[in-house]
């Protein structure tokens, strides 16, 4: 670890060396804040160390430190792009540089009050607007390290009162900045050190990392990325930081063949921007290939998100081209979607899983014997037996999308269900018990619990509310146009009416299985 003097910093500021990269956050300290770590400076406290990365590698950078504004960098000079602790080297530059412009509204500058009794806890210093600066009392930080003004202030003053502010200003001119600097191309070892800085403050995501190496007039990413989200509403994004994650697996998988959004950074800015709508259109074939294979309008219909990742690999293509989907990669597409499912295959391991199907994802498209679809499950009435329905959690969802797959009816009117509004939508409120609770409990069969996933369909609030709480066996003859017809569409046994609650859930647990083997190309 290097110790700079502040006196050092503000010569890095000045001649262009320090700068902040546009991936970092701005400035936002609160003066007093400001004023805090400069007390802290002089008392000798602890404040933390500046982290930066020192390369001769150009990024777009902001033009300013706080509120000044940065001279360019010399063309001879490396830069020290600040990872960590730019609200502290802003601070400290902006008290006491006086070479560079800066916004007056945006900042205070920052008086040692030498009337201010010395003490280990209270603050001798503070940012003061020109009204409240009292000449009798403040001195200004700026002049510090102004040879000039320094003289000029401390001229007039006794003989007690000038030792004093010499005191003071022999403290800053001999503390010491605590600096950590590394050296390296790597760019990807630059974003793993600063993903997990940021673990321990405001979360700053590879995004804006990457933002910063792909940057030109003419293509900003995470402007591209945020249009692109505003773009796929319909499908369930909704803004950036909660989207940004996916979207990056799905960038990273297509251009560099790995999930892992740090491998983007390895990749020539240049090449991003320039293969940018392969990346938009993978990710909008394969939600449209969702939807219209699947009936899934949405990202939140998925078991796993991740499962966009292989499949935006598979659609990938440049420009205005379109990838055809033949008859044999829809089937092995489609045994791989369901095999990932019921197997819960993103559920652990779960970059080594998207790494490996990514790769036979891309063999699929470009025709090569592809082993996407060689994914080990094991499905039986078991899994609709056991679990309860959540309307969250992977096994709900992957029963919903098998429910989906059999065109359900409604059950009072018996019209198609419209599978988009509902699951779009999608809450609790469109899916009900087929033996309701309240007769389950007054005939007390709730030994096995009413709400395992055996004992869901899609039911709409209203037809829920019209089907009452009965036995199947009466709200039957409210059941409106073909029932055998409407029971099927929901993978729905006929023994439903017997009002056996045990036979009825096992029966239709083994419909749903085979259902789901079939899906998966088992049986």
């Amino acid at each position: 670890m290097d110790n700079l003097t502040i006196r050092e910093i503000l010569d890095a500021v000045y001649r262009g060396q320090i700068r902040i990269p546009a991936f970092q956050r701005g400035f936002v300290w609160e003066p007093d804040r400001v004023a805090f770590l400069i007390d802290s400076i002089y008392k000798g406290y602890p404040f933390g160390s500046l982290l930066f990365w020192r390369t001769s590698e150009r990024l777009r950078t902001e033009h300013t430190l706080g509120p000044f504004d940065l001279p360019d960098p010399h063309a001879d000079f490396p830069i020290d792009y600040v990872l960590d602790g730019q609200q502290r080297i802003t601070s400290i530059f902006g008290v006491f540089q006086t070479e560079l412009q800066g916004d007056s509204a945006a900042w205070k500058d920052v008086y040692f009050d030498y009337h201010q009794v010395a003490d280990v806890q209270e603050s001798q210093f503070f940012a003061l607007s020109p009204d409240e600066v009292d000449a009798a009392r403040h001195f200004p930080l700026r002049a510090i390290f102004n040879t000039t003004e320094y003289r000029r202030l401390t001229r007039p003053m006794n003989d007690d009162l000038a030792l004093k502010i010499d005191a003071m200003q022999t403290v800053f001119r001999e503390a010491r900045i605590p600096v950590q600097a590394f050296r390296t191309d790597e760019k990807e070892k630059v974003a793993i050190i600063f993903e997990r800085i940021n673990r321990q403050g405001i979360p700053l995501d590879t995004l804006q990392l990457l933002s910063a190496w792909t940057w030109s007039e003419e293509f900003q990413l995470q402007s591209e990325f945020e249009d692109l989200i505003s773009e796929l509403g319909d499908y369930g994004f909704s803004e950036l930081s909660n989207d940004i994650s996916l979207l990056l697996r799905c960038t990273a998988a297509i251009l560099t063949g790995s999930s892992r959004p740090e491998s983007l950074v390895q990749l020539n800015g240049a090449a991003v921007r320039q293969r940018f709508r392969e990346v938009v259109n993978g990710i909008r074939g394969a939600l449209d290939f969702l939807e219209n294979t699947f009936h899934l309008p949405s990202i939140e219909n998925l078991p796993f998100e991740n499962i966009l990742v292989p499949l935006s690999v598979f659609f990938a293509a440049p420009g205005n081209e379109e990838v055809a989907v033949n008859d044999n990669q829809r089937e092995i597409l489609s045994q791989w979607f369901w095999r990932s499912a019921f197997s819960g295959r993103y559920s652990a391991g779960v970059l080594r899983h998207l790494d490996a199907d990514i790769t036979e994802a891309r063999n699929l498209r470009n025709g090569v014997v592809s082993r996407l679809a060689d994914v080990a499950v094991n499905i039986s009435r078991d899994f609709f037996l056991e679990n309860r329905f959540l309307i969250g959690s992977v096994n709900t969802k992957t029963f919903i999308a098998l429910l989906a797959q059999s065109s359900p009816l409604n059950f009072i009117s018996g019209t198609p269900v419209n599978l988009r509004q509902k699951l779009q939508q999608y809450n609790r409120k469109e899916f009900h018990h087929l033996m309701p609770k309240a007769y389950l409990t007054a005939s007390a069969q709730t030994q096995r619990g009413e709400s395992i996933l055996a004992n869901f369909c899609f039911i709409a609030r209203a037809d829920n509310r019209a089907l009452g709480g009965d036995a199947p066996s009466q709200y039957r003859e409210r059941m409106g146009g073909n029932i055998d017809k409407i029971l099927q569409s929901h993978l729905c046994p006929n023994e439903l009416f017997n009002d056996n609650y045990e036979e009825f859930v096992v029966r239709r647990s083994a419909i749903l299985a085979d259902k789901a083997l079939y899906l998966c190309g088992i049986a």
